[in-house]
């Protein structure tokens, strides 16, 4: 059995225990496409170059900070207008509203339920955010931050969180009817969300229900954050246009400034953005775009995530953007079936994190998700790490990255959780 592992980087005996792992049964996702068949054999990944890391000009030169900061916003530049989109320069307006708190977790958390409307000329948009943090802090707390699923009430049994009024996918776990959440789906995430864990070990967990942001369909960009930039909206061609993924990276953006603005429990110079799954790419771009994030954990993000694209294992670039068509931006399509020409790669996008805090997790039977890519992509964007000043010294490096790979599916569980919350304990 493979005994997991964390914070490990780049070294030759994990990658050898690693590999190993990757011999295991491939898994078979549900969703394929029946025009679709994707590659578990490692024999049949193309040979690939991955485009630099480092740039010519920042390798040699005397100060590797100063020249890496030029080449982070190329990078960051690049991944806008080829993988993601760019975001609306458009003025909007914030107001933080403190709808109720008390005690929960048995009196061990305090809970707070804010509305974080975002408004433009063109409307508003409300964003309800759940904020659990110790009763018995003596100061300000790290925090976790991430968005959910099916709305906040699904992520605990507290009567108080209130059913979101959202739009919600059809899903019967979640208790949903017509794409309307239900008092029925109350706790249905409690396992992805273990609150009382995470405030017993001193820390505190903010998250928001990623529908509240944008609904996560094809729906032309009529709907949700798009709706407040209608020059984005109108231009759904646009080759730069942003997707949801990066429309749900700026939502949690605007729930940082509420925490930084409004709630005192919580430093906020020592919050960590999360995400799984889609919401794990999500977190990704959100640590590359808002650097006041203090660390980013990335688990089982795949294709668009941590994963190298140009592996071409399990899903691919083609078929995210044939499934999904409103994560990303237009110019991403040119590149199905054809991830050599893409500019950029994975690699560079965990490396923009550099020098904060960076947790990637994979898991063994999550072929879907290519975690053997998530793990290459995390060992070659470590080189950044270890050339910047905060980071010259190794045994620093090591506590400012981190990966594990665990047994089993697609999903964030209590073990999960264990690694992350003594990854953000560090702050």
């Amino acid at each position: 059995m493979l005994n997991p592992i964390s914070r490990c980087y780049a070294c030759s005996q994990c990658m050898k225990i690693l590999l190993a792992a990757f011999a295991l049964a491939c898994w078979c996702h549900p969703s394929w496409a029946q025009t679709f068949e994707a590659n578990y054999d490692e024999a049949k990944v193309p040979a690939y170059q991955l485009p630099p890391l480092i740039d010519e000009k920042a390798d040699i030169a005397d100060n590797f900070s100063a020249a890496w900061s030029l080449r982070r916003a190329e990078l960051l530049q690049l991944f806008s207008e080829q993988v993601y989109g760019t975001m609306p320069t458009a003025p909007y307006e914030l107001k933080f509203e403190l709808l109720e708190q008390g005690e929960s977790c048995g009196g061990k958390a305090l809970r707070q339920q804010w509305t974080v409307t975002v408004s433009t000329a063109s409307g508003r948009l409300p964003i309800d955010l759940l904020i659990y943090t110790p009763t018995n802090a003596a100061k300000a707390v790290p925090c976790f931050l991430g968005l959910n699923f099916g709305g906040n009430h699904t992520v605990t049994m507290d009567s108080e969180v209130a059913v979101t009024k959202s739009w919600v996918r059809e899903n019967d776990a979640n208790g949903t009817d017509k794409h309307a959440a239900t008092e029925a789906g109350r706790g249905t995430a409690i396992g992805r969300w273990p609150i009382e864990a995470i405030v017993s070990s001193g820390l505190g967990v903010a998250t928001a229900y990623y529908g509240d942001i944008d609904p996560d369909i094809d729906d032309g960009f009529q709907n949700g954050i798009h709706a407040l930039f209608p020059e984005y909206r109108a231009s759904a061609e646009h080759p730069q246009r942003w997707g949801s993924i990066a429309s749900w990276s700026f939502g949690l953006s605007r729930l940082l400034d509420c925490i930084e603005q409004k709630v005192p429990q919580v430093d906020p110079q020592k919050v960590g953005v999360i995400g799984h799954s889609r919401l794990g790419k999500t977190a990704l771009w959100a640590g590359a775009t808002d650097t006041r994030f203090a660390a980013v954990i990335s688990n089982d993000s795949g294709c668009g995530g941590a994963a190298l694209s140009r592996r071409a294992f399990g899903e691919t670039v083609g078929r995210i953007n044939s499934s999904f068509p409103h994560w990303f931006c237009p110019n991403f399509q040119q590149y199905n079936r054809n991830e050599a020409k893409l500019p950029v790669d994975q690699h560079q996008l965990l490396a923009l994190m550099a020098p904060r805090l960076l947790y990637v997790a994979s898991a063994t039977e999550d072929k879907w998700a290519d975690p053997h890519g998530e793990f290459l992509s995390f060992c070659t964007a470590i080189e950044v790490y270890e050339r910047l000043p905060d980071a010259a010294d190794p045994s620093t490096v090591s506590q400012r990255v981190g990966y594990h790979l665990r047994q089993g599916k697609h999903d964030i569980n209590s073990w999960d959780w264990a690694h992350y919350i003594r990854f953000l304990s560090q702050l």
